[in-house]
């Protein structure tokens, strides 16, 4: 931990060389609304085009010169209960601002669905989360104080485990004893608070160094990242960041470089835990914390308008097999297995991951795309031969359409592809699944849930939603394929076709966000169908994909409301 000290001194030395005009509060990710919002206007060209949204929580007093993060619109300041906004102290050195409270709730009729939810959890039934907070500034140094309760009732629903075999149990576990990914947590109702998206910065213009609880998301995808998003809760960590693009002769640079705590929890892959001949199936995993650390960095090309390219890579190890400074800062540990020996001196669990998002402002519209790897080549010439082994990728459209010839009222338009099973390289050598990792065998998740996609593991997803956007407000529907863990049921329920076992959602929602005066709701009803649900056995053949009466029904149900002080 020295070594991590000394790290942090230097860093605090080199921005201290920097100036501090800016205000490092953040908006949170995924908060309803306003998140969004700042990515639309950009399509619109009203704010900065070189903000790339690939590294966030995004920083608008720094990055759009925002006075208040919650109020974009500034329709808040017209109209509204109470006066909103931070107050400023000592002759202007400081501010003080009371968070949003938020309340958010969603309801599951069946089975646990939906991601991208924070520390909520996967659960059937109600479940709810309360956070709110304050944000002190004075100088370069702020602190954000924004915990989190959850409450989720958590009752029984019909799992995997349901009239399984003891074949079928020894394959779940073979794959799931990787992970910590657990189908329920535990068999009572579930409370627990957090420290949320609370941090303590010193911000220098453009940068800012600090530790932080907050949710991260890299990478320019919506609906899903690769690497970080907001799926589990947040996770304790230092950070040096930019709150703005770092403007340069040949262009805009970004980064954001962490080294993190990620917690496991004590629950089992399935509440089941033994074969009918009493076989325990837990593999007990390692008890120690895992440190956790990445880069993200991208680059605004000055001579191509509106293209953005980025690089992430990250590190995943218990923290009892970190040693030396090289360990806690490996990001130029070389790629390739030929380098080192056939593979890494540690247990460590490493993704990277490439991705680029182009921005055109006159056509209202953006394309992205990440392609990530989670298994290194032995060399050069095996990744030309094989560039899709391991891969997953993201890719997606946004356009925006005038609507009703006001130029406040538009038409979105967004499309969007997640692809995280094996591709059909699988066949000559297997890559494993994404987040797993036989070495460090919580893989790549924090308090029993995937800190990347939350599709899971060999899931795969195709999303489309039309919606009618005014300001912060939203209406509109979400159409989606979601197709289960490819990885584990081709292995485990393969037929002598060679096919395997499938379980797909098709999800349709509706959903809306409506500011009025301090407040902004949101709401989301989607009603899931899933065919062949938990990969069921009954009446399978290999002729006919989904049997009718393995269908099963889901209701998932969000509504929230926060109040903007």
């Amino acid at each position: 931990m020295r070594k991590i000290f000394f790290i942090l001194s230097m860093a605090l030395a080199f921005t201290g060389l920097l100036k501090s005009k800016v205000n490092a509060q953040s908006v949170p990710v995924g908060t309803p609304a306003l998140d969004d919002y700042y990515r639309r206007m950009q399509l619109l060209g009203k704010v900065d085009s070189n903000v790339s949204f690939t590294i966030r929580p995004l920083f608008p007093g720094a990055a759009f010169k925002k006075h208040n993060a919650f109020d974009p619109d500034t329709t808040l300041k017209n109209d509204n209960w109470t006066p909103a906004g931070p107050v400023s102290f000592g002759n202007g050195a400081g501010s003080f601002q009371i968070l949003p409270f938020s309340w958010q709730q969603q309801f599951n009729s069946d089975h646990p669905y939906g991601w991208n939810d924070g520390a909520m959890i996967p659960a059937k039934g109600y479940q709810t989360m309360v956070s709110g907070g304050i944000f002190v500034k004075y100088g370069p140094l702020s602190i954000q104080f924004r915990p989190e309760f959850v409450y989720a009732a958590n009752p029984p629903f019909n799992g995997f485990a349901s009239g399984r075999s003891d074949q079928d149990l020894l394959a779940y576990y073979h794959f799931y004893n990787n992970i910590d990914n657990p189908e329920r947590f535990g068999t009572k109702a579930y409370s627990k608070a957090f420290l949320g998206q609370s941090s303590i910065r010193l911000t220098f213009d453009p940068v800012s160094i600090g530790l932080s609880n907050e949710n991260l998301w890299w990478g320019p995808g919506i609906r899903n990242s690769l690497i970080l998003g907001n799926n589990a809760p947040g996770f304790k960590h230092f950070t040096i960041n930019t709150v703005r693009p770092i403007n340069t002769p040949i262009g805009s640079f970004e980064f954001q470089v962490i080294a993190a705590h990620l917690d496991a929890t004590n629950f089992p892959p399935l509440l089941t835990t033994a074969t009918s001949t009493g076989t325990n199936l837990v593999r007990a995993k390692n008890n120690d914390w895992r440190y956790y650390t990445g880069v993200n960095i991208n680059y605004h090309i000055k001579w191509v308008e509106g293209l953005t390219l980025g690089l992430t890579r990250t590190f995943d190890a218990y923290h009892k097999d970190i040693n030396t400074l090289s360990e806690y800062v490996p990001f130029f540990f070389p790629y390739q297995k030929q380098s080192t020996n056939d593979g890494d001196p540690i247990p460590r669990d490493q993704l990277t991951s490439l991705y680029a998002r182009w921005l055109f402002t006159k056509a209202q519209a953006e394309v992205y795309f990440e392609y990530g790897l989670n298994d290194n080549s032995y060399n050069f010439r095996d990744f030309i031969g094989s560039p899709d082994h391991s891969r997953a990728y993201i890719f997606g459209v946004r356009k925006m359409l005038p609507f009703g010839g006001d130029p406040d009222q538009h038409i979105l338009l967004s499309g969007e592809i997640t692809q995280l099973s094996q591709s059909v390289d699988r066949l000559v050598r297997t890559a494993g699944g994404w987040y797993v990792h036989g070495g460090v065998r919580q893989g790549q998740t924090n308090e029993g849930q995937i800190i990347g996609a939350g599709t899971g593991s060999g899931g795969n997803l195709q999303s489309m939603d039309v919606s009618w956007v005014s300001g912060l407000k939203k209406l509109g529907i979400r159409l989606e394929r979601y197709e289960h863990n490819v990885d584990f049921s081709s292995v485990a329920f393969p037929d002598i076709n060679g096919n395997s076992r499938k379980w797909v959602d098709f999800a349709f929602a509706l959903q809306g966000e409506w500011n009025y005066k301090n407040l902004i709701f949101n709401a989301t009803l989607e009603e899931v169908k899933s065919l062949n649900y938990e990969w069921v056995l009954k009446d399978y053949n290999s002729s006919q994909y989904y049997i009718p009466h393995n269908t099963v029904y889901n209701l998932h149900a969000v509504i929230g409301a926060t109040y903007r002080f």
